[in-house]
């Protein structure tokens, strides 16, 4: 297990850089999953641009003026803190800098670093802005495809993915979150999936709606976007150990033709420091292990949602009516979820005379809602073509 990528290139290189203890390895691969995933967005919804069934919108911006003091600070202030907290782990003593989540939220930092990092961010703003200034700055309308607006439906998605996430781990967790807030809320653990998807679907159907984008078609879009997204993010669950791990597994029930790492697994060094000490380990944080062997359920996901990607993409070209790759998406998501929760540890709800975990429950509902928006879609497509004849 690598909690963050200093142990990951201390294991796999040999080398030992103090600055990638601040890169946690979950984040690392939720990055890597936003980027590979509007990749997948843009494609998709540049393709359906081409077959006439998305349009771009019209909007008026000023075109040709130097950049205002606002953006010069603001570019500052960014490149400060970066500086400030990032830069400097590369540059204190590893005795300041040995716990990164303590260090980021505490008053120190590098100065001369901040300030460097700030002039630099503001100067390359202010040139950018220079190379464009006119004499007399004037307005323009331009015209903006569904596809040219996915960094900032990345962003969107992110930033409520992971405020969504958390918000729901809370409301699973209540009982301890109330006994820590604090380490909780800061915690690079306990993140619920689909906190995360509700919360950033609701902040991107606003979006879209705001800027006239087909929801059906951003949708269809979306779903093999979301489905290889999630399965490298939970790459970086099983990866770090974060806690999405089963419960515990029988080696004497394993398949023979699986490594026994596949069906039992103890997650050392995992980041939620649980379990017992592992012998001869000496670092001062990440030292535990599992006290027995338990089903790595991330892994599990990796492979079935990766399978589940490669069937939308496939089918996103045969199936014409808008709408059905993305039911086929809450369907196939639903499911999944819902057969791995009875494997994986988490808790219980008390729900009509029923023990549910909350994954159980939003996958169910996900699942049926998929149905009946298959449903229906293909009804009403086929009564549409039934009046067109």
């Amino acid at each position: 297990m690598y909690p963050n990528l200093y142990y990951a290139f201390r294991d796999l290189f040999g080398v030992e850089i103090e600055g990638l203890r601040v890169v946690n390895t979950f984040g690392f691969f939720v990055a890597i999953a936003f980027i590979v995933s509007a990749l997948v967005l843009a494609n998709e919804l540049k393709r359906k641009s081409k077959q006439g069934l998305l349009h771009p919108t019209e909007m008026q911006i000023m075109v040709g003026e130097p950049a205002t003091i606002w953006e010069l600070a603001l570019n500052f202030l960014l490149g400060f803190l970066l500086g400030y907290k990032i830069l400097a782990m590369f540059l204190l003593k590893r005795s300041a800098t040995e716990d990164p989540q303590a260090f980021i939220f505490s008053t120190l930092g590098s100065w001369p670093a901040g300030i460097f990092l700030g002039l630099l961010f503001a100067g390359l703003k202010w040139w950018d802005k220079n190379k464009f200034k006119l004499d007399k700055p004037e307005k323009r309308t331009v015209r903006i495809w569904p596809h040219d607006r996915v960094g900032e439906i990345t962003i969107l998605a992110l930033i409520f993915g992971l405020l969504g996430a958390k918000l729901f781990d809370i409301f699973e967790n209540w009982s301890g979150f109330l006994q820590d807030p604090k380490s909780y809320l800061f915690s690079p653990s306990g993140l619920t999936m689909y906190g995360g998807l509700i919360c950033a679907a609701l902040a991107i159907w606003i979006y879209a709606k705001k800027y006239k984008i087909g929801f059906w078609h951003l949708n269809d879009s979306a779903a093999p976007a979301l489905m290889i997204g999630y399965s490298i993010g939970r790459i970086g669950c099983q990866v770090a150990g974060d806690g999405d791990w089963g419960i515990r597994s029988d080696l004497a029930q394993k398949p023979g033709f699986l490594p026994d790492w596949m069906w039992s697994y103890r997650f050392p060094h995992n980041v939620n420091e649980s379990g017992i000490p592992i012998p001869g380990c000496t670092d001062l944080k990440y030292c535990n292990q599992l006290e027995f062997g338990v089903y790595p359920t991330p892994l599990y996901e990796v492979i079935a949602c990766f399978i589940i990607f490669l069937i939308l993409w496939s089918l996103r070209k045969k199936l014409k009516t808008p709408g059905t790759i993305f039911a086929l998406y809450l369907i196939f998501n639903g499911l999944e979820r819902f057969l791995v929760e009875k494997i994986r540890v988490n808790n219980k709800m008390s729900f009509l005379g029923f023990n549910p975990t909350q994954a159980e429950v939003i996958s169910s509902l996900l699942f049926l809602s998929g149905i009946g928006i298959w449903i229906y879609l293909t009804q009403k497509a086929k009564k549409a073509k039934i009046k067109g004849v």
